[in-house]
């Protein structure tokens, strides 16, 4: 079957640590986007390459192992199990721009079952477009509590 792709790009006024500190710290995913619940599939390994996640949206599980990591610049993970999807990749990828940070989330995947391709791609460019946007924001927020309340200077 035909490898399917999805490319999805947004945009957030914070710089790239403040999106990183988001993107690259699973357990923050439940605050950004629409995933109820993270475990670690081995507590305390940290978001590493090899690490095993878990997420629950709704009564959806899904496991993912992180397979890249180039802190403050790119996140990739495989998928595991949880979805009718085979060679499930996902690259996001942060780069710098002039007013803040580009997010780039480009998936590939082949589907289990003959002609379900395109429902699927419909469905996860849903939550992918969800995901950045939900990130994006968050990383703004998150930009904002840190900074010094006005008139003061920081550190």
């Amino acid at each position: 079957m035909a490898l399917k792709e999805i490319d999805v790009r947004g945009t957030t006024t914070a710089d790239p640590d403040a999106v990183w500190r988001l993107l690259g710290d699973s357990s923050t995913w439940p605050d950004w986007t629409p995933i109820d619940e993270y475990e670690p599939e081995r507590p305390g390994g940290g978001d590493g390459v090899g690490e095993i996640r878990r997420f629950r949206t709704g009564r959806h599980r899904i496991r993912e192992e992180i397979v890249e990591r180039a802190d403050g610049r790119r996140l990739t993970y495989a998928l595991l199990s949880g979805l009718a999807l085979r060679d499930y990749r996902a690259e996001i990828d942060l780069a710098p721009a002039a007013t803040g940070t580009e997010i780039r989330w480009h998936t590939t995947f082949r589907p289990k079952v003959p002609g379900s391709g395109w429902l699927y791609r419909r469905a996860l460019e849903g939550m992918t477009r969800t995901f950045v946007d939900g990130l994006a924001t968050a990383a703004t927020s998150s930009r904002r509590a840190d900074a010094p309340p006005a008139g003061h200077p920081a550190g």
